[in-house]
């Protein structure tokens, strides 16, 4: 598994990426997909753009996913701390 600021390229390396935020990814991505729509762009140049679009897009969707997992983490701590101590009561 890629460690953090890697990522696994195509032939199972880890390559360096650099680190963006939830923020700069989506506004990148925003970016380019104006870019695509405004259309005027090669062949060449509208595949770059869009192999970068489903990079920027896995980011957004790692941090969405590790924010989902952080909020399950602290709602099931929550739920354990507001159990009762005695194990006989259900509620």
């Amino acid at each position: 598994m890629a460690a953090k600021g890697t990522r696994t390229d195509d032939k199972g390396e880890d390559a360096a990426v650099p680190e963006l935020s939830y923020e700069e990814s989506r506004e990148e991505l925003n970016t380019v997909v104006r870019q695509l729509e405004s259309g005027g762009l090669s062949l060449k140049e509208s595949l770059a753009l869009w192999e970068r679009g489903e990079e920027l897009a896995r980011v957004c969707e790692q941090w969405l996913e590790g924010a989902r997992a952080k909020m399950a983490a602290a709602m099931d701590e929550r739920r354990e701390d507001d159990a009762p101590a005695d194990g006989d009561t259900p509620f």
